[in-house]
């Protein structure tokens, strides 16, 4: 007799689109656990949340019997973290997106030229979020910790982020560059690296601790401004 699990609706993406149902028959073999049904069915576990058997939670090792009903529901909004605060790191294609979430002063690693196995070390090296599109990425036993980014353009990848782990936002603080944390530099400190508009039009400039880059609001800032307001209208509902 072959087990089911049904597979809540948010996971159905994973699935190819010629299996993509809810219920999803499994043949229970004795030595399969139902975190590997799960991945085989191509749902990566950092999507998964609880899972069910008759009401009863049950874990990834748990083997399923014939018979069995296996509920598979995703991650909870907003997704606990051990240690607090989220932290990110995102892999190559995703510089937008890491762009965007440092304008807000989200602490998000990146860097375009990092491997797979690089980005794993460095993600559980400094417990953060690792940050991907690509399943087997996620699949890697290794990995303490990953999530699968939502969405094709930035605007809708960073709402996607917002929503899944609530970020405390702390707009214009970060190096969007590094990463660094920015602090105030008065104009005297930074005129020579200021071409002559930009001294003769403004008086406020931060500096970034790590990298030394310097910034101020310019021609940007209206695009940037729009992209901290969405957010924070974003995380206020």
């Amino acid at each position: 007799m072959d087990a089911l699990l049904r597979i809540a609706p948010e996971l159905l993406m994973f699935l190819p689109a010629s299996r993509r149902r809810e219920a999803q028959p499994i043949i229970p073999d004795g030595s399969s656990t139902l975190g590997h049904h799960v991945e085989s069915a191509g749902i990566p576990l950092t999507e998964v949340g609880p899972m069910t058997v008759g009401g009863q939670g049950v874990p990834p090792s748990y083997q399923p019997r014939p018979g069995d009903v296996v509920d598979v529901l995703g991650v909870p909004r907003p997704q606990p973290l051990p240690g607090g605060e989220p932290r990110f790191l995102l892999d190559v294609h995703l510089g937008t997106l890491a762009r965007r979430l440092r304008l807000l002063g989200v602490d998000t690693a990146y860097h375009n030229d990092m491997d797979d196995p690089s980005l794993v070390v460095q993600a559980n090296a400094e417990r953060r979020v690792l940050l991907t599109q690509d399943r087997g990425l996620l699949r890697r036993r290794a990995l303490w910790l990953g999530a699968y980014v939502r969405g094709t353009r930035a605007p809708d990848q960073l709402r996607d982020l917002l929503e899944r782990f609530a970020p405390p936002l702390r707009p214009w603080t970060r190096c969007t560059a590094c990463n660094g944390e920015l602090e105030p530099v008065a104009k005297r400190e930074v005129e020579p690296v200021l071409r002559d508009g930009t001294r003769r039009s403004y008086d406020a400039y931060g500096r970034c601790r790590v990298c030394g880059q310097v910034y101020w609001h310019g021609a940007h800032s209206g695009d940037l401004e729009e992209i901290v307001r969405s957010a924070r209208a974003w995380m206020a509902g």
